[in-house]
């Protein structure tokens, strides 16, 4: 139940979140503190999607 919590979620975030990954001109160390929390849920949403 916990996995297909984290699949829908996951799925939501595509659609509504950015993707930094797209961007070849994005510098991570540059990243302001809303972007960094971005990409940490976005990761953490990811690992236990596919825990």
């Amino acid at each position: 139940m916990k996995k297909s919590i984290f699949k829908a979620l996951s799925k939501v975030n595509k659609k509504l979140l950015p993707s930094y990954s797209k961007d070849h001109d994005f510098d991570l160390s540059k990243a302001s503190k809303l972007q960094m929390a971005l990409i940490g849920y976005k990761t953490w949403v990811t690992k236990n999607a596919l825990d």
